[in-house]
């Protein structure tokens, strides 16, 4: 792209983003996601389903030959009865599918699902005790404001309240502490009820009733679906509280000593990192007395409704920029997005109608998660989720894993060399708001966070083209290697390419345990699906090797071909971790 064209696009491009994030603030409807599930038969028959950006990390198309949404635990029971009673595989889905992995895909195309959509119901809340007991389908905002009503709140939850409460638990969810019993939501559970096969003895199927003294509920917290359906959930609250939020914005030079300390300072403390404008955002965020006042509001800007022309404006001016290799370009959009969200003050609102200024003051239940692009009726597309598939709105990979604290800052130092090495390499990043970093604690769950330790969100451009290269695709896919495996990350369960499960499974001291539990629950396997035993090291690899597998993170690259040679793209070490193999561009081989 020549001089003139790039002056050209890019100030209406920076228009586009301002608009885009300034109109959503007073936009009141939008279009729902629709169902994951789609059947072609009036009577749930012949279905297909897919996660809530619309495709999975290999583009597969997951099919099932039937959906049964169950209302009850009965339902359930009398289900997984059958099913197992006539050997067949099934999955437990829910109502938005967030989860990018093939955590709901049953094997084969004559599987079933198991939807938990209507199992949506609010059971106790017992006020003294400070207990929330729900079914598996209640979301984590009807939670969120039916506990409320009682004067009770869950402390830490994910920022996204689009999810249902048995598959935040199921993929090991969390928000960001390193206080109490920590961010992740499995880790205040009290009890559940799952449904699980079982032999004629027991009717093909059987109740659980797990609850803290029992081992078992260390594998059931974070199960990735394939114990049974958790049909119930009892959590611990905390009598409601307000908090102070104050976000800092800061050169990103000492980040690297700051991670190890900031999260003991703060009690919701976060950061967001942009590091090719070498800049930190500090998360300062406190209790506050009650009687503080302020009745802040948090409705986080880009999980509100969105136009979608606008989206797709943005979206046709990234594809250009990747098209015509405009670095300056994506830089320009990069800056003018994060201005604008700092200025913004991410979505915080004093009052709940503007933002005045810092700090932010209001209670829990009003600042701890939103996603209001989920919740309005339906205006015909003319706005919506900015991720929803059925637009031309954002398409993106999302690579997320977790480090101990004791090596946070040597992996921080080593992504600041490759900024040095490249300062452009990661302003596509950047338009997707950075680096999101958060703090979790070890888990007694066996599939939980093994230590105290930092979470790195990570969310960058895809293609649609599953051949075409990222500008600057070999700094992304170093940086997901050195998290990895240099610093030995564990990936979050709900996110990620296929490259990111690797072998993972062995990095959890106790996942012996989990399997064993496994093998009791369901002895057939029929939860199970080739992803799921990939996984869990029981059978083949999550590594598909073909031509181009590495520009999906479906292989880590070995020979050329897995990257693109016939666009310049080649198999080559890391520039920082020698060990990486990447995609990286070259004039020649």
């Amino acid at each position: 792209m020549s001089q003139i064209t790039s002056f050209m696009l890019f100030p209406r491009s920076t228009i586009i983003v301002v608009l885009l994030l300034f109109l959503s603030v007073s936009l009141v409807s939008s279009t729902p996601p629709e169902d994951p599930i789609k059947c072609s038969s009036p009577n749930n028959t012949t279905c297909t389903i897919t996660n809530s950006y619309g495709i999975f990390p290999d583009r597969s198309e997951c099919k099932a030959s039937h959906v049964v949404y169950a209302a009850t635990e009965q339902e359930l029971v009398s289900t997984i009865a059958e099913l197992t009673k006539n050997k067949t595989k099934m999955k437990v889905a829910t109502r938005f599918s967030h989860s990018i992995p093939k955590l709901v895909c049953p094997e084969g195309q004559n599987g079933i699902l198991i939807s938990t959509k209507y199992l949506n119901k609010i059971l106790k809340v017992d006020v003294n005790a400070r207990t929330i007991t729900m079914e598996s389908g209640v979301t984590l905002k009807q939670l969120i404001n039916e506990a409320s009503k009682f004067g009770l709140v869950l402390p830490y939850t994910p920022y996204w309240w689009g999810l249902s409460i048995g598959g935040l638990i199921g993929t090991g969810a969390h928000g960001s502490t390193l206080f109490g019993k920590g961010s992740s939501v499995h880790d205040y559970v009290l009890e559940l009820r799952i449904v699980v096969p079982s032999s004629s003895q027991d009717g093909f199927a059987r109740v659980l009733s797990l609850d803290q003294q029992n081992e078992d509920l260390n594998a059931a917290k974070v199960s990735l679906g394939v114990l049974g359906v958790i049909s119930q959930i009892t959590l611990q609250l905390e009598p409601m509280f307000k908090r102070s939020i104050t976000y800092l914005t800061k050169d990103d030079s000492d980040l690297g000593e700051k991670v190890g300390t900031f999260g003991h300072e703060h009690e919701f403390a976060d950061m967001i990192w942009y590091p090719s404008q070498h800049k930190v955002v500090y998360r300062v965020d406190d209790r506050a007395p009650l009687a503080t006042s302020g009745n802040g509001l948090y409705d986080f800007i880009p999980f509100r409704p969105t136009s979608s022309v606008e989206l797709a404006l943005v979206r046709t001016t990234e594809d250009i920029q990747e098209s015509t290799s405009d670095a300056n370009g994506k830089c320009l959009l990069a800056k003018t997005t994060t201005s604008t969200l700092i200025n913004a003050a991410y979505g915080l609102t004093n009052n709940g109608i503007i933002f005045t200024g810092y700090p932010v003051i209001g209670f829990q239940n009003r600042l701890q998660a939103s996603g209001t692009c989920l919740d309005s009726l339906q205006d015909a597309k003319i706005t919506a989720c900015a991720w929803d598939s059925r637009i031309k709105g954002e398409f993106f990979h999302q690579t997320t894993f977790s480090i101990g604290l004791s090596q946070a800052k040597n992996f921080i130092q080593d992504v600041q060399k490759l900024v040095q090495l490249e300062p452009k390499g990661l302003c596509g990043m950047e338009i997707y708001n950075g680096i999101l970093m958060r703090y979790v604690t070890a888990s007694g769950a066996y599939l939980g966070k093994q230590e105290d330790a930092i979470d790195f969100d990570i969310t960058y451009y895809r293609s649609k083209d599953p051949f075409a290269p990222r500008l600057y695709e070999d700094i992304l896919e170093e940086i997901e290697q050195l998290g990895i495996f240099k610093y030995g990350g564990l990936p979050h369960w709900g996110k990620n390419r296929n490259s990111a499960f690797e072998g993972v499974i062995k990095r959890y001291k106790n996942f012996q345990k989990f399997l064993k539990v496994k093998e009791r629950y369901d002895p057939q396997g029929l939860f199970s699906s080739e992803w799921s035993d990939q996984v869990l090291g029981i059978k083949g690899s999550v590594t598909i090797l073909k031509d181009g597998c590495a520009l999906e993170g479906l292989c880590i690259c070995s020979q050329d071909s897995h990257c693109n040679p016939s666009k310049g793209y080649f198999c080559r070490p890391g520039k920082v971790y020698k060990e990486a193999r990447v995609c990286t561009r070259l004039k020649s081989p």
